[in-house]
């Protein structure tokens, strides 16, 4: 006892320090902290549970997430098998996740499910609602798959963004994607892709398969096609009308042309009327990328190159804007219907025959028509070269248009007739041949003291005219217009049209023999000096006397070279009387008093006469016919050609159209994949004068069938298809699964829905 008595104060001397210690730390824990958060109270219940069978196997869960005052740390997944069951067991816990996958059920069965949630201290929610979801029977899925686009046209080496759409893929397991006749993906996700077409033309198929169920698959039907462009009128020198490598528009399947898979795409605005027939170009490099392009030419003198597939509408270039050369010299503006006293074309004029493309080059050529705007008016025409690319001008163009011709005809001067650029209209298309770019012009509404030219300029060298011919130049009123058709060409460079009117003495015993009213003409190549080379025509003899002071001219049809049969080359043709001539291109045949000396004439089977051009494709002949201020109108009819070997025309139609087309009537070129899926395209334009918008409607035939209809732009509810208004005499372009319409101030792209 006295040692321990004699030790305790060492023994708290020693334990002092550590003591104060413990004091210290309880005085600041005291002073300066808050005590620790209890969490007592459970989390919320988890809400809008919502159970989705996905298989036969597979049902899935998303709730609402629950919320806690310290904070959720996982939920309890409890089901019940049966339908009306009650008795719940826990199947699966989450650790946060708001959705979870029961899988290894069994098909055709009803679960129910409930959640709930936990927080850190184990406390517990009430249970969410109650949601039930039965499985499907045995080997099925209630997934679903979906594309965009479905349908559609693509180039060679074109790039196509795909996305898929499922519903209950509760795992959110996505598709993988494939593709049948050719092409490759540059990249895949689980809900989208890029696809690069095949290099070579056909139909591919894009599908994309779900990968939680491979049975479910959603697939587009794209056509790839290898057309380079519809660089010309009509789409080639032989004015044949057809565009042979479509592969997207068909007459039956996924991408049958009908009102569920086709109509109105998108349109692009212009500054004036859209006369001149759309021109297409693929792959065309601008602004470093590469587009598929349509080219545009206005009243206003501007030409528009638009991408063909954007939507909404993309302007790539502007003559006139953002720093790209304007067709209108300093000050210069175009011409008006009043200038000229003819309303035909109106209000304004400017580009009327359609340009041309020359690949080889990127360039086209096109025509404006201007005036000056101080002073006394002075009338210019201009030849311009433009590069596709850019706009911009080329060969140091534009090449004022001006030329003369010795004769005593309408208009003459001490001998010569003078080009007129008021007068005289040029509202054919422009021909592309061998290095020549071919010009022909007519009148406006028969005004003034007009005649017919025919003129050559070096593609490669606009300043040299090359050779100029006049149709009537001891006569008067002759005309080269064919509804803005344009000369077509051979491969030997010969160069055929039709002239509308005027003095007919070619057969003269004396005085002047070189007047060609009312005739189907060819002429030679540009010779080496400033002619062409050598003349030949046909007239028929039951064409109304020289000069033709009723009108009735046979140059208001447009020429079409016909295919070879066997060792035929025979070209068609059909004027305001409605009489159908084929002739022999080497020899056309001339004028006989009595007798027509040609390979066929067919009467009586037009009755409303030709304001525009005959088309062909695959054996059959179409032509638009329409009566000048008839109330009724003409059907479209076709004729087969070349029968057995014959080389002659069906002398009666194989199948016409169930509606008839008032005035002026269509011009209907052809869209097919070879001799497959041949589409006949019509634009009906006869309510041009009445309505401002909504007044051209297109059409759609089956071209083995014409009284079969696929497709019209007032068939779609809701002016689905509404259009951009109707101008006279237009042609529509068809190309890449697309139709192209131009009408007053607006281009109008029609197309499978994607």
């Amino acid at each position: 006892m006295k040692i321990l008595n004699e030790l305790s104060p060492l023994r708290l001397q020693s334990c002092f320090p550590f003591l104060l210690l413990l004091i210290l730390v309880l005085q600041g824990c005291a002073s300066g902290s808050s005590s620790p958060t209890v969490d007592a109270t459970p989390p919320t219940a988890p809400s809008t549970l919502v159970a989705t069978a996905s298989s036969s196997s597979q049902i899935g869960l998303t709730w609402t997430a629950s919320t806690d005052n310290v904070g959720v740390t996982g939920y309890r997944i409890e089901r019940c098998t049966g339908a009306s069951c009650t008795s719940f067991t826990q199947i699966a816990t989450t650790t946060g996740a708001t959705t979870f996958s029961d899988s290894g059920l069994t098909a055709s069965t009803s679960y129910s499910y409930r959640v709930r949630a936990t927080d850190a201290a184990g406390s517990l929610s009430t249970f969410s609602n109650t949601s039930s979801a039965a499985t499907s029977s045995s080997g099925g899925s209630n997934i679903t798959v979906t594309v965009s686009p479905q349908r559609g046209g693509l180039t060679t080496s074109q790039t196509l963004s795909m996305t898929a759409t499922l519903t209950n893929d509760t795992g959110n397991a996505g598709v993988s994607w494939s593709a049948t006749g050719g092409g490759i993906f540059t990249s895949t996700m689980s809900s989208s892709a890029k696809y690069v077409a095949p290099a070579v033309a056909g139909v591919v198929t894009i599908t994309a398969t779900s990968v939680a169920d491979g049975s479910k698959t959603g697939s587009a039907t794209i056509g790839v096609t290898d057309l380079a462009a519809v660089s010309t009128y009509l789409n080639g020198n032989s004015r044949q009308g057809a565009n042979l490598q479509e592969y997207a528009l068909a007459t039956s399947g996924p991408t049958a042309v009908n009102p569920t898979n086709f109509g109105k795409l998108f349109s692009c605005t212009v500054d004036a009327a859209i006369y001149a027939q759309p021109l297409w170009v693929a792959n065309v490099s601008i602004g470093g990328a590469k587009h598929n392009v349509v080219y545009v030419a206005t009243q206003h003198d501007t030409v528009y190159a638009f991408d063909a597939d954007a939507s909404p509408c993309t302007t790539l270039w502007q003559t006139g804007a953002n720093s790209v050369n304007s067709l209108l010299p300093s000050g210069q503006t175009w011409v008006t219907s009043s200038d000229v006293a003819c309303t035909d074309l109106q209000p304004d004029i400017g580009i009327v025959g359609t340009p041309v493309i020359d690949l080889g080059t990127n360039t086209m050529y096109v025509v404006t028509k201007s005036k000056t705007t101080s002073g006394s008016a002075t009338f210019h025409q201009s030849l311009h070269a433009l590069d596709i690319t850019t706009g911009s001008e080329k060969l140091s163009g534009p090449k004022e248009i001006s030329a003369s011709v010795s004769g005593t005809g309408n208009g003459s001067t001490g001998g010569v007739v003078t080009f007129d650029p008021l007068i005289n209209n040029q509202r054919s298309a422009l021909l592309l041949e061998n290095g020549h770019v071919i010009i022909a012009w007519a009148s406006h509404c028969d005004v003034g003291p007009y005649h017919g030219w025919v003129m050559s300029y070096s593609a490669s060298n606009l300043a040299s005219q090359e050779a100029v011919w006049n149709s009537s130049p001891n006569g008067i009123n002759n005309g080269i217009w064919m509804s803005g058709d344009g000369p077509a060409a051979d491969s030997s460079g010969n160069i055929y049209f039709a002239i509308g009117n005027g003095t007919f003495d070619v057969t003269n015993t004396s005085g002047p023999t070189n007047d060609y009213g009312d005739c189907i003409v060819k002429l030679g190549p540009p010779g080496s000096g400033t002619t062409f080379s050598s003349v030949n025509y046909f007239r028929s003899f039951e064409q109304q006397p020289s000069p033709d002071s009723a009108d009735v001219d046979q140059g208001s049809g447009g020429v079409l070279l016909l295919p070879t049969a066997g060792t035929k080359n025979n070209l068609i043709q059909a004027g305001k009387d409605g009489r159908i001539y084929l002739t022999d291109q080497t020899s056309l045949g001339g004028f006989h008093t009595t007798i027509n000396s040609i390979v066929q004439e067919i009467s009586g089977q037009l009755t409303g006469g030709m304001w525009g051009s005959p088309t062909y494709w695959n054996g059959n002949i179409h032509f638009g016919a329409a009566l000048d201020g008839g109330a009724t109108g003409d059907p479209i009819r076709a004729f087969s050609f070349n029968a057995g070997g014959s080389g002659l025309v069906s002398n009666l139609p194989t199948s016409r159209t169930a509606k008839s087309f008032g005035f002026s009537g269509p011009t209907s070129p052809i869209s097919s994949s070879g001799q497959n899926n041949g589409i006949l395209w019509a634009l009906d334009n006869a309510n041009r004068g009445t309505c401002p918008t909504s007044c051209q409607v297109l059409y759609a035939y089956d071209a083995t069938n014409l009284a079969t209809q696929l497709y019209n732009s007032t068939q779609a509810t809701g002016n689905r298809d509404q259009d951009g208004g109707a101008v006279k005499f237009t042609v529509p372009t068809v190309a890449n699964g697309k139709v192209y319409a131009g009408g007053q101030n607006t281009l109008t792209v029609y197309g499978l829905l994607p």
